[in-house]
This record gives C-alpha cells, structure tokens and sequence, in this order.
C-alpha cells in the first residue's frame, strides 16, 4: 500500500493528465515510465508499486472525462504532490531532485492540459551549457537517434548554450558518406541546427597524443594476445603476460601500430583497468585496434583507430561538453568514461542517462534491421514500416509530432516501450486542422441510384475549417466500400455523405442457386455486385447511418499500404504490410507527393505517388 499521499496523488495526476491528452484513455506503460522518477525520491521500488498503479489507473478509468478534469484540477491546486519539485541529474548518473518555484514538471497550456516539460540540470549556467549528439555513421537514423538529438538541443536551448554535432566516425568498416549525409538531413527535417559540427576522425592525431600519455603513465598497455583468449581471460579475471611489459615497451609497439608495421588482429591498445572487477568493462577494455578498410573521409591515411570507450571522453571534454547525454546500455562504461578523463586530467562533463526509445514491434536495432535490408525482405530504408526517419516521414509521422512526443516521455531510466498510439495522437492533433478530408472506399461495390438530379456536387475539404471546396462529378451510379455494403439490409436507410439519402431496395448478387440456407446468405453477401438503391431527398438526420461513396464518373483506382508490425516478440512477422485496394474519388490525382490527408472513415494517409498512399494512422 503507498504510504505517501503525495505520491499517491502523483500518480494520480500522471494518470489523469494521460486520460485528458490521449482521447480519455490511460496508459500503463506512460504512467509506469513517469512515476519512476518520482518512485527514487521516495525510495519506494518500481516494482512494488506497479500492482497499485495498475488499481489506480483502473478506477480513474471508470470516470468521464468532466470527472477526470474536476479531479485532476482538485489535486493540482492542493499542491500535496511531487509535480512542483523537478527532478534533475547530480553526480555521476545520480538521480536528484531540485526544489522549484513553479511547476516545472508540468507547464499550463489551457484549463485542463499541461505538458510535461524537461527537468533542470544540476549544475547548468544559463549560457554556459554545451550538448553534443554523436551519431556513428553506420546507418540511417531512427526514433531512438530522434530521442537523442531532440533532447541534447532542447536542453542547449532552454540555457541559451550550444549543440555540438559529433559524427563518432572510428570505424571505418561500418562508415559511408550517405550516412553522413543522411544524419545531417535527418536532423535538417526534425529542425535541429547544430552550432558547431565535427568528426572524430578529424583529431585522430590528437587521439594518439593522449594514447601516447596514458601507456606513460602505465594506465595502457599493448596487447598481443589473440581475441579468443583476450575474451577469455576477461571473462575469467585472468591478466595476460603482455601487461607486466614495461612502458617503453608499450610505448616503441604503438609507434610501430601507427606507421602501420603490425597487421589487423595482431594486436590492441588496452586499458589498465582491473581485472578482478565486478564490473567487467573494467577488465582492461580496448582503446584503439587496427582496421584496414578504407575510411570515407579520410581514406586510408590511418589504419589505428580509437574505440568509442576511448575517443568519446576526450571529444567531450576538449568540446567543452558541460551536459553529456547517452543511453541507458551504457551504464556499466561510465566507470571507464570518469576513469579515462581522470587518467588524462580533463575537464569532467556531467553524464546523464536515459532510457532508449523504441516501440513494440518496431525494433531499432540495426542486428534486426539491416539483414532485412541486405537480404531484399525490404528494399529501402525509407520503408514505412522501419522506425527510421526516413520512414516515418513517408508514413505521415511530422517532425513536431516527434518532438512533442519526445518531451512528453521526458529523461526516465525505465526500460518501458511507450505505444505507437502516444505517437499517433501528436500526430493527429497536427493533422486534424491541416489536412484535406477526402473519400475512398475498398473493395468497392456499386449502388444503383433509381435517380439523381443534379450532375455534380460540390463537397467543403474540411468539415469545420476554411479549406475550400471541390466539386465531384456524380451520375446515378456510386461505389461504397465493402465493408459497408454486407451491413445493409433491404428497407435499410443510410446517407450517402453530402449527396443524399438512400434507401436499399434490393441486392443483384452471383449465382448462389446451388448454396441453401445460412451458407447461401454469406456467400451471397461476399458475392454482391451491387446494390439497387431509391433516393430519398437530402433531409438530415442524426439517426441514419452516414458513409463516404465515390463516384464511377469522377473516380479512380486506388491502393493504400498499411504497416504493420516487423516483430511479432523475437520472431519476424511475415503479415506486415496490409494492401488496401479500391477507388479514391479522383481530385486525389491532383495531390503532390508528399500531401497529408484523411479519407474519410479510414483514417490519415500520405500520397506516396498518384495512385498510391501510406496508411498513417486513424
């Protein structure tokens, strides 16, 4: 049982804010990744509260949303919760909390909906803060490297510092120039500017220097053992014979690395850590190895290169990076980070961790996605169905979506996976007020008219926004979706949206005379051909069921691709694309590449050329 009433209504509010900002409906996976950070102040474990979290949320789900908003305006302005104390990073990964003025957690948008803001940092000059975002060029970005780079500019903005863009570029069997190019492009789309932009393999000699300083300072060693039993000896807290060699030694073999006298594998600079540590990146980890290939931007005048162990510490502290951002994996390293800054004697940046962002289904491990793109499962990696930047944005994701969704989930260690729908409501929201709204029906089946009056009508492109109109030619035979047509029963009535009221007279199928019964009836539902239909006028009516038509003068044939989920768990999913074949209503045909609309009843597409779109989302 929560014994903290602050708590208790912290969670609260966190749950209540979810319901008001996601169409009433409340996420566990949201509420658990907030509370989190409020769980440490309190030194109450996670784990333990998840049963009560789970009791919470279910009895706020059971009120309507004017309930929800009076309960959550009650709680807030009792101010008997965690939402005015912020919470921020202190030494060395150590999560803290820092007393505030204001509610810095959470910022008043309106009445009702607030969004949450990043917390402080520890130790931040206004002015004085300096970020970087060190992507390694070894693939296209995706949502987690969104994450990242959303996070380290906003703090950079909210002191008034500088973002450092860093390509961690010292493996050059993994590097290419169109990863470059499509990092810098990626962060171009997400309006991310960066103040200063560099590469690692700029200050390979600066690199040597400080290996040079570490073997002679004995905190280095050359290491000529094979990788199998490197490997071994790690594993089992055995130190080789090459760490009793003395530091000119050491010193004479790293020379003799970086004119290129010793071959890939024949040896490695390691790190005189502790071999009995418990923590395992500490037993003499490796600081620079020899790779052959060819560098894509400084071809082969270096062979040595450093590991990203050794090179991150050092490009953080001579960039002068003040706040240092990085996932989560990286925990058991950060040892090795301080210890390598301390060896050297430079200046020390306040390492922040976070938790990696990726969706269920939706991995962003390259170990899952590039042997899909190598082995022609998927052709480009501007697949919809791939969380790569390139992919969201054909989907219809938005950069500002992506932003605000980011912010939403603040800096949390909790290794939960948030849903594609939190996503998706940014989204929609963006969406809702700028994109046309259109008519296609799949599968369509035609419905005879017995008359129509008029040969064209004249349709608004939004229903409550100035947006213009578009006249749709129009005779007396229409299509409606499928999925529609096997509801309607004769003597049904229903309204054919902006264009008039029908009535269902009778239904021409396919020869079903040698099915009987129940059987007879669905196959005749499958089968229909279409639907003869009585015009009725175009009197409204709340009462009678409205969907969208086409029609066969003013239509075209259409398809939209539906994404679906890679991964079903580990195992990949062979039902991950779903294509929707049937007629959009022709104005389509007019759209540039690229335009975001909704079909009506169906959901936001984007055109992804004439007579296709990417299914974006309800």
């Amino acid at each position: 049982m929560i014994n903290d009433e602050k708590l208790l209504n912290t969670i609260k509010l966190i749950s209540l804010k979810n319901a008001l900002d996601f169409n009433n409906n409340i996420k566990f996976d949201v509420v658990l990744s907030k509370t989190f950070s409020y769980s440490k102040k309190t030194k109450n474990n996670i784990k333990d509260l998840i049963p009560e979290i789970k009791e919470i949320i279910s009895k706020l789900s059971l009120l309507s949303i004017d309930e929800k908003k009076n309960q959550y305006d009650v709680i807030l302005n009792s101010a008997n919760h965690y939402l005015n104390e912020s919470i921020h990073i202190n030494d060395k990964n150590q999560i803290g909390f820092k007393e505030s003025n204001k509610n810095q957690g959470y910022e008043k948008k309106s009445h009702t909906h607030q969004s949450f803001e990043l917390p402080p940092l520890i130790e931040a000059k206004y002015g004085g803060v300096i970020t970087r975002f060190p992507p390694e060029p070894n693939g296209y970005p995706h949502i987690g490297h969104a994450k990242a780079a959303i996070i380290d500019q906003e703090y950079a903005k909210k002191y008034a510092g500088k973002l450092v863009l860093r390509f961690d570029d010292t493996n050059p069997a993994k590097e290419k120039l169109e990863y470059y190019k499509a990092i810098s492009e990626g962060l171009e789309w997400l309006k991310i500017k960066p103040d200063i932009v560099k590469n690692t393999s700029d200050d390979i000699e600066v690199l040597y220097d400080y290996g040079r300083k570490l073997i002679q300072k004995n905190c280095a060693y050359i290491c000529e053992c094979n990788s199998e039993l490197i490997k071994i000896n790690r594993s089992n807290g055995i130190s080789c014979n090459c760490r009793i060699n003395d530091i000119d030694i050491n010193l004479n073999k790293f020379e003799d690395m970086i004119i290129g006298k010793y071959q890939q594998n024949d040896c490695i600079v390691r790190y005189r850590g502790d071999m009995t540590s418990l923590n395992t990146a500490m037993r003499d980890p490796t600081l620079f190895r020899i790779i052959r290939d060819i560098h894509p931007r400084v071809a082969d005048r270096y062979s040595l290169w450093p590991t990203y162990d050794f090179a991150a510490p050092i490009e953080d502290s001579l960039d002068g990076v003040t706040h240092a951002f990085r996932t989560k994996e990286y925990e058991l390293r950060n040892e090795l980070y301080f210890a390598i800054i301390s060896d050297l004697g430079l200046n020390e940046p306040k390492l922040i961790e976070f938790s990696r962002l990726e969706f269920e289904g939706i991995p962003v491990s390259k170990r899952k996605i590039t042997p899909l793109i190598e082995n022609g499962v998927i052709q480009r990696w501007d697949d919809p169905r791939l969380p790569t930047l390139l992919g969201l944005k054909r989907r219809g994701i938005l950069p500002e979506a992506i932003r605000r969704f980011v912010l939403s989930l603040s800096i949390t260690l909790s290794e939960t996976k948030p849903s594609m729908e939190i996503l998706e409501s940014f989204n929609r929201k963006i969406l809702d007020s700028t994109s046309l709204r259109l008519f296609f029906v799949k599968d369509p089946v035609e419905i005879h008219l017995d008359k129509l009056d008029f040969d064209f009508v004249e349709i608004k492109n939004h229903p409550n926004l100035e947006m213009g109109k578009r006249k749709i030619g129009v005779e007396k035979i229409i299509y409606i979706s499928n999925d529609d047509a096997i509801k309607l029963k004769i003597g049904d009535s229903v309204r054919l949206m902006d264009l008039c009221n029908i009535e269902i007279m009778d239904f021409d199928s396919d020869d079903v005379s040698d099915k009987s019964g129940k059987e007879k009836e669905k196959e005749k539902e499958k089968g229909r051909k279409y639907i003869i239909a009585k015009n009725v006028g175009n009197e409204l009516s709340h009462n009678v069921q409205k969907i969208q038509w086409v029609s066969k003068r003013d239509s075209m044939e259409f398809k939209i691709l539906k994404p679906m989920p890679l991964y079903k768990g580990d195992y990949y999913n062979e039902d991950n694309l779903i294509i929707d074949k049937g007629l959009a209503e022709s104005f389509v045909s007019k759209l540039k590449v690229g335009t975001i609309i909704q079909f009506v009843r169906y959901g936001f597409c984007r055109i992804d050329d004439t007579s296709t779109a990417i299914f974006t989302h309800r």
